[in-house]
């Protein structure tokens, strides 16, 4: 009886992945390329508001002590992740989206098939070295690190077991670059709930069990959740990488190389499907290039070099705190409330824009690959304009009720303060992500990673030389200024390869007006008693401040729209897409 369960079970989920590959391969490129952002950009929100809520749930088990215990731990982490992964993700959405045919990626002929299986039994074996040897040095060098490196032994049992989930990040990294390139992200998100769901299980179990013996056994229980959670998600993203080759490989859906068949979907038993709907494949010129060494290692090295500059910049901030006269206790609660409270709150709505901008370096690469410089224009000022106009908006909001989010998520004025202080970086931080992607897409890897390079340099100078004598508000100044210098050269430098126009009045006066008047309007309103006390009588105090976020939000977009910030032709096609997916 439970064998014909999970046979019932494992058929369902078949089936509904053999519809979602059909309904995909059958829309253009850039309903896909919508409908995957969207689609990452539902999921994303879902998970960081998961991720928000599990983090609150932590911090009230560990302290802001606890916190800032694990961020140490978390800096050294992810200069072993950054060691273990050496650029794969990057390299392997690169050269498999480029070995792709450029009228339609959905498909594998016979020619692109041999170059994706060459490109990905490469990335198999470099991603397998580079983890493996990351994953002993962590293990070996845990007592050292933990003891003189972050000058707490509470830290060594954490990194040690983090050392077994580097191989694992390592492999989905790579499978990850694979299902971007190919445009399925669908299944990327199949592995963020499940790597979430099995996190949130294990770490809250773990933290009812073990966590009452000390700080050090809470600490051990949140990274033995992540372990777990990795080592899930590599097994899933495993079977859906075979499943893929496996599909796309076989005559059901192969085209050949003259592109005259089409899939064969009858095999499927799918109703619905017209016929003549699929995209078929015309003559298209590909690089013979398929050398992961050639993409990955410089990346790998640029990264190498930041992450460690990272890393030191992260120890050297509760050293420069004490150095202010902070206690040890205080000056990990300072960070502790800096990067494990305030950062994920400012970057939570970022989760829309990073969606978007991950699915960027395929499409981007693909035309650069053709030397389509008309699409590149198109897609570069469209991605400016939105990313000005969502990140403006963003920051007015944080600013406005920064507050009532500090009380109303972590019931910390000091964290509410931090975020009042830091929301107008919320523009420069949000455009750099979505300027580095595209310049990752267009060959700039290399550019990127030396800019930030030179950023963490500076922050580590400055980190060290304002901390002692001017406390949290000399580190305050620090991410000013290097936010400020690292997304203008990378504007800069974008700007300069595609000479798009930059309408600065539309992009970014017109929406810092509307955000002003949204927020003063919604203040007004909501200051008036007729309105404010029968939602009272409806509402928690708490829903009440998030239902005075949402009108913002509602009359910015109204005035947006009505100042031309948004063009009837945007708003055209935003439907159009609506409509088709």
């Amino acid at each position: 009886m439970l064998f014909g369960k999970r046979l019932f079970f494992y058929l369902i989920a078949y089936n509904l992945l053999i519809y979602c590959e059909l309904w995909v391969i059958q829309i253009n490129r850039l309903q896909k390329y919508f409908f995957n952002g969207l689609l990452l950009s539902v999921v994303a929100i879902i998970m960081r508001t998961v991720s928000v809520s599990f983090n609150v749930y932590v911090t009230s088990k560990v302290g802001a002590e606890g916190m800032g215990l694990l961020n140490l731990t978390s800096t050294v982490y992810s200069f072993a992740i950054t060691l273990a992964t050496s650029g794969i993700n990057l390299a392997v959405t690169r050269l498999v989206s480029n070995a792709l045919p450029y009228e339609n990626e959905s498909y594998f002929d016979k020619k692109s098939d041999r170059r994706v299986r060459k490109i990905m039994k490469n990335a198999l074996f470099y991603c397998l070295f580079f983890s493996v040897l990351s994953s002993i040095l962590l293990f070996t060098s845990a007592s050292a690190i933990g003891k003189a490196a972050l000058g707490d032994a509470r830290t060594i049992p954490a990194l040690k077991i983090l050392s077994f989930t580097l191989v694992p990040i390592s492999l989905s990294s790579t499978l990850n670059g694979y299902f971007c390139a190919v445009r399925r992200v669908y299944k990327n998100v199949i592995l963020q709930i499940c790597e979430q769901f099995a996190k949130i299980t294990v770490v809250s179990s773990l933290l009812v069990l073990i966590a009452p013996r000390g700080l050090e056994y809470a600490c051990i229980a949140v990274v033995a959740g992540g372990a777990v959670s990795e080592a899930v998600c590599v097994i899933i993203s495993i079977t859906l990488y075979l499943f893929d080759r496996k599909i796309h490989r076989s005559k059901k859906f192969q085209i050949t190389d003259n592109g005259k068949k089409s899939a064969d979907v009858s095999k499927f038993d799918v109703k619905g499907v017209k016929k003549g709907s699929f995209i078929t494949l015309g003559e298209h010129t590909r690089s013979e290039d398929n050398s992961i060494i050639k993409i990955a290692l410089p990346v790998a090295v640029s990264t190498y070099v930041r992450s460690a500059l990272l890393t030191i910049e992260h120890l050297a901030i509760p050293w420069g705190l004490k150095k202010s006269g902070a206690s040890a206790s205080q000056a990990l609660a300072s960070y502790g409330v800096l990067h494990g409270m305030v950062f994920p709150i400012l970057l939570f709505p970022s989760a829309v824009l990073s969606a978007f901008s991950s699915l960027l370096i395929p499409e981007l690469s693909s035309a650069h690959e053709q030397g389509d410089t008309k699409r590149i224009k198109s897609i570069v000022s469209r991605v400016f304009c939105f990313a000005l106009l969502f990140s403006v908006g963003v920051a007015g909001v944080f600013v406005c009720f920064s507050s009532e989010l500090g009380k109303i998520i972590y019931n910390s004025a000091e964290a509410g303060e931090f975020i009042k202080l830091l929301s107008p970086l919320i523009p420069l931080m949000y455009l750099d992500n979505a300027v580095d992607s595209m310049l990752k897409g267009l060959g700039e890897q290399l550019y990127t990673m030396r800019v930030n390079i030179i950023d963490a340099l500076m922050s580590v100078v400055l980190v060290v030389t304002l901390l002692p004598f001017m406390g949290i508000k000399g580190y305050v100044v620090v991410i000013f200024l290097m936010e400020l210098f690292n997304t203008s050269f990378s504007i800069i430098k974008l700007l300069s390869i595609t000479k798009i126009n930059t309408p600065i009045k539309k992009w970014v006066f017109k929406p810092l007006g509307c955000v002003i008047a949204s927020t003063i309007i919604t203040r007004a309103v909501f200051s008036i008693d007729f309105v404010y006390l029968p939602l009272m009588s409806l509402f928690d105090v708490k829903i009440l401040s998030f239902v005075e976020i949402g009108v913002c939000a509602i009359i910015y977009l109204i005035l947006t729209r009505l100042c031309g910030a948004i063009s009837k032709e945007e708003i055209y096609l935003a439907k159009s897409l609506v409509k088709r997916c």
